[in-house]
């Protein structure tokens, strides 16, 4: 794998047109990059489609990369001898995520998400982990040197499970939950200092947590101290929020006023590294009891009427892009093909990363899948110790991690009762014990036919 002289084999494993594969095409086409995408979706047409609009952008010319796309008949076909493989999938439709989302609703559980935390999240975790389990074998056999970076969520569990199927993975899980926070304290270097021109890239921090609920305890600028800066901030904008737009987030999920952000700082002394939807999930309903809560919070839950409307004009836009219409500069935000390029030989890269908990965070579980920075560079990904979490923060944080590991448990001895344990403990999950039950039972039926290998023998 070298670069600019042999091609690399990448397979990119689902990401449809509604996901993420049209984002990593201009993101590929941005690096220094010689490459072949082998693509495979379980429909091929989204397949087919981000490979006239990859093969596009590289006949266009103009660009730093020499990528090429395949759509593939077989997911076997796309991973043979691959040198790196995308794993971007989320078996399901968008009629179980009215389930996963809003079944909880009738107990009076509100979820601002279900990527990564609560009741939605544990039901999405026993479809997809099988799914995950079987990739793992497959890549065992048909590329076992491959680096394998993962965006399946939720993360932890489908890290979890991949590593016991395949313990000598070269697995990584890629997140870019973390540019919000990073782009808001670019934003603020700029405004106090009166100067412009200050990226997420060039604000330096220490990182560490879990997926979703991870935690800045050092960030600087230029090797000054942002925290008094910070500080001042919350201060200031906690009782109304800080916007970029205003009310923006009335409209777009992933906006917000950093309100949550600020109250959790001022109370525990560390930066909340995602955007405030996300936070809240993690934590007991403080700021989620109902939409109007989470509202006056500044921020939105994501809804199934959204994902549609999203899917809808994702589909949209992917038509015109196969027609010729040129990507928008901004469609790339996975850092994903920094890392192939870091991890090809093509210089240093340092991003966010997920993998088992090795004493990167020393006091979170031995193989808890745990969120900290990483340095990437030829054939390696070397995650930094990032020190151990505050005791407030771990309480909450532990509350997770047991929770997560019940639900890999479960798949590992196929019992979904196991899973519930971990249902039940969510820190959203507010109704007894008779309505937990109901709802668990509700909510696996509905997704019924994603859960056969759990009855198998």
């Amino acid at each position: 794998m070298t670069m600019n002289s042999e091609r690399l084999n990448i397979a990119y494993i689902g990401g449809g047109s509604d996901n993420f594969g049209w984002k990593l095409i201009p993101e590929l086409s941005g690096e220094d990059i010689c490459a072949m995408v082998r693509l495979y979706d379980t429909d091929k047409s989204r397949a087919l489609a981000n490979e006239v609009i990859g093969n596009g952008i590289h006949d266009c010319g103009g660009v730093k990369g020499d990528v090429v796309y395949l759509a593939c008949d077989e997911a076997e076909e796309a991973l043979r001898d691959a040198d790196f493989v995308i794993l971007s999938f989320d078996p399901g439709s968008l009629e179980e995520l009215v389930t996963e989302l809003h079944l909880p609703e009738t107990y009076g559980i509100f979820q601002p998400s279900v990527e990564n935390s609560g009741p939605g999240s544990v039901i999405r975790a026993l479809k997809i982990m099988p799914v995950c389990a079987e990739y793992a074998r497959k890549i065992s056999e048909l590329c076992p040197n491959a680096w394998v970076i993962s965006l399946c969520t939720p993360m932890a569990e489908c890290i979890s499970v991949m590593k016991k199927v395949f313990p000598k993975m070269k697995l990584v899980g890629a997140d870019c939950s973390t540019h919000s926070c990073r782009d808001m304290l670019a934003t603020i270097v700029c405004e106090s200092k009166g100067i412009t021109g200050v990226r997420r890239r060039d604000i330096k921090t220490n990182l560490l947590g879990i997926d979703g609920y991870s935690w800045f305890d050092e960030i600087t600028f230029c090797g000054e101290d942002l925290f008094p800066m910070f500080t001042e901030y919350a201060e200031k904008y906690v009782s109304n929020g800080y916007e970029f737009r205003a009310n923006e987030y009335k409209n777009n999920p992933d906006a917000d006023a950093h309100k949550v952000k600020f109250d959790l700082f001022l109370r525990y002394g560390l930066i909340p590294a995602q955007n405030d939807r996300i936070t809240a999930g993690f934590c007991p309903p403080w700021y989620t009891g109902n939409v109007k809560e989470m509202n006056s919070w500044k921020f939105s839950p994501i809804t199934a009427a959204y994902k549609k409307k999203i899917v809808s004009d994702k589909a949209s836009r992917v038509k015109r892009y196969m027609n010729g219409e040129p990507l928008p500069k901004s469609a790339g935000t996975t850092e994903v093909a920094a890392m192939v390029r870091a991890l090809a030989g093509g210089g240093n890269f340092i991003c966010p990363v997920i993998m088992p908990n090795h004493g990167q965070v020393e006091n979170l579980p031995e193989g808890t899948a745990v969120q900290t920075n990483a340095l990437i560079s030829r054939g390696a990904v070397r995650p930094v110790a990032a020190g151990a979490l505050p005791e407030d923060i771990l309480c909450l944080t532990l509350r997770h991690c047991g929770n997560q590991a019940q639900v890999v448990r479960a798949y590992e001895t196929k019992d979904l009762d196991v899973a519930f344990n971990g249902f039940l403990n969510d820190p959203e999950m507010t109704c007894g014990l008779n309505d937990a039950t109901e709802l668990y039972r509700d909510m696996l039926s509905e997704v019924r036919k994603h859960l056969i290998y759990y009855c198998e023998d």
